[in-house]
């Protein structure tokens, strides 16, 4: 498959990507928060339990894991890998090194993570990855983000992004504008369109072939601490307007992260601008949050119950599935649930 086949194929229509590449660190404060121990052994019950759901055929197209993940033999046999794409979903994993304090920067961040590279993604590409994932944040403030820090981080992905085409894989581009603040809608459209010119500056410098890319951006949505709120409609229009304008015609797919949403946030504000979505885009969904939390909570009761842990999952991973076509709503939503 070509890199522009494989980009298409993981946001097909009706299908988007399953975020399960937690660290270690983060998955501890999730398995906190339902009393379950943070090993291996628990770590792998419960990604194996969501790889083997029904939903993984009918509503997943690619699945982001972490370094452990990715060389796991699942209790059943196959590697997870193998049940991935067993499934039809691509196997993908996160390459970044995690967020760094921004040399010069009080409080702003720099992704790392190219030292070795290289050296790693073959290593990925033989154990069956065909994507990678790369995460800049952007936080704002009165302050920020800065131009240091817009720059910087455009120009870790770009590199990352060239690097990562070279070993045939397909790189998903994640600049987050983070939700935290109190910051208005317009903000956020702002820095949006800045962080997105910015990055795609770099990729062109970098020779990137859009085509076989990924964008994974935020909505254009107020902060958390916002007081206006807004209404699904406006989160809709300013995040089409914004890719409209902002996001190169080449690149085939949008899957937005979900951002600190809660599950039914994400489903009705992407099903919004999939109804609206008159762009030439694949525009669905990369979520972790957004498609795990019911499932995490299954788990934390009985993590012997497969089937409640993959009813939940398949109801919220159907939910996107109807959102990426722009055909969810509450009433399916109820129906589908009871």
């Amino acid at each position: 498959m070509t890199l522009n086949e494989i980009a298409k194929k993981m946001c097909a229509k009706g299908k988007g990507i399953l975020a399960a590449d937690e660290s270690t660190g983060t998955i501890a404060k999730r398995f906190k928060s339902i009393n379950v121990e943070n090993v291996e052994k628990n770590r792998l019950s419960f990604r194996q339990t969501l790889f083997n759901s029904s939903a993984m055929k009918d509503f997943i197209g690619g699945v982001i894991l972490f370094d452990e993940t990715i060389r796991q033999k699942t209790t059943q046999g196959p590697s997870i890998p193998e049940l991935i794409s067993k499934h039809g979903a691509v196997p993908g994993i996160k390459v970044d090194k995690g967020a760094k304090l921004l040399a010069g920067s009080i409080d702003e961040t720099v992704t790392e993570g190219l030292d070795g590279l290289r050296e790693r993604l073959r290593e990925y590409y033989e154990l069956g990855a065909r994507f990678t994932k790369w995460r800049a944040v952007y936080k704002i403030t009165d302050k920020s983000p800065s131009s240091q820090s817009i720059k910087s981080n455009a120009h870790a992905l770009a590199r990352y992004a060239a690097l990562v085409q070279e070993a045939k894989m397909v790189p998903i581009i994640e600049p987050e504008v983070l939700m935290d603040g109190s910051h208005n809608i317009d903000k956020c459209y702002q820095v949006t369109t800045n962080v997105l010119n910015e990055c795609y500056n770099e990729l062109e410098i970098h020779k990137v072939d859009l085509k076989g890319t990924v964008l994974k951006p935020n909505m254009v949505i107020p902060g958390s601490g916002c007081k206006d709120k807004s209404s699904t409609k406006e989160i809709a229009n300013k995040t089409l307007d914004c890719l409209r304008k902002n996001v190169p015609a080449d690149v085939p797919s949008i899957a937005f992260l979900s951002g600190g949403q809660s599950e039914i946030e994400a489903s009705k504000n992407l099903n919004e601008i999939n109804k609206i979505n008159d762009s030439n885009f694949l525009i669905t969904f990369s979520y972790g949050r957004g498609l795990q939390a019911s499932a995490l909570k299954e788990f934390g009761k009985n993590q012997e119950n497969i089937e409640n842990i993959q009813k939940a999952f398949n109801h919220r991973a159907r939910m996107n599935g109807l959102s990426s076509k722009g055909e969810w709503s509450e009433d399916l939503e109820k129906e589908f649930a009871a």
